[in-house]
């Protein structure tokens, strides 16, 4: 598949979230223009507690996000717009992803993103420079899993996040992969192939020693197991709509996974 050919996207980043560009509107325009069917908006979710500030919105822009979206939805009735929000999984919060986003603010899907992890004694770990170790793979393994077991997740952001930092496939991967993988398989949640962490590949420097993601013996393994996969641009500019979602599914195809049927995300 080319790029071009890319039609539905469910990862899509708005300048709120601090370290993308453009708003609802520019994206919806570039969507329409590239001939797409399906925009998904899932900026980085408020929280309510306004943790971890540097990468998401504050809190008090959830209003404006949400306006944006239904604005567009009546703009734009060409394209079929989906309001969604990409979320770390914090347990303490079960009923504000049900009861607030789900519920009152009537999102239409949530993606779970482990930018973070608990550990066994609780404390939230940065995936990003912290994925090193064997025991930090148990770690951000289990967490995944109960992501996907806390049932408000359509699908999982690149749940192959860890090879940021972790430099050689190993049986600790092999044996993190297959927490994930058996989770998935269990739930039903999605995984995704994610086109920007390709878009980082061929950007990075020489000196980096780290596979960053996709990591292929990830979805390798995902190959023995009954999960599904999408492949999203994760795009944080419009012109990103559809970068790299070629290559993202020739790894999709390549190794026979089974692609979720994007139509029923977001259908009640």
């Amino acid at each position: 598949m080319q790029d071009s050919e890319f039609q539905h996207n469910f990862h899509t980043h708005t300048f709120r979230c601090k370290h993308a560009k453009g708003d609802v509107a520019d994206y919806c325009e570039r969507a329409i223009s590239n001939g797409m069917k399906t925009l998904g908006i899932s900026d980085h979710s408020a929280l309510p507690d306004d943790r971890w500030l540097g990468g998401r919105m504050n809190y008090v822009d959830l209003p404006e996000y949400i306006a944006a979206i239904d604005s567009a939805k009546e703009k734009y009735p060409e394209l079929r717009i989906v309001k969604g929000m990409e979320c770390e999984y914090i347990p303490e919060q079960q009923s504000w992803y049900e009861d607030e986003l789900l519920g009152k603010h009537e999102f239409e899907y949530l993606i779970g993103a482990a930018h973070f992890f608990l550990d066994t004694n609780e404390q939230w770990i940065p995936t990003y420079g912290g994925t090193n170790s064997a025991r930090s793979l148990v770690e951000f393994g289990k967490y995944t899993a109960r992501m996907m077991e806390s049932g408000v997740f359509d699908f999982i952001a690149h749940p192959d996040l860890f090879g940021n930092c972790y430099e050689n496939w190993d049986e600790n991967c092999t044996a993190c992969t297959r927490d994930i993988m058996a989770a998935a398989a269990d739930t039903g949640v999605g995984l995704e192939v994610n086109a920007l962490g390709i878009r980082k590949q061929t950007a990075k420097s020489p000196d980096n020693p780290f596979p960053l993601y996709p990591w292929l013996p990830f979805w390798e393994e995902a190959s023995n197991y009954d999960v599904k996969v999408i492949v999203n641009a994760d795009a944080h500019k419009p012109e990103d709509l559809q970068g790299k979602t070629g290559a993202a599914f020739q790894i999709v195809n390549d190794l026979g996974l089974n692609h979720m049927d994007v139509e029923q995300i977001g259908r009640a």
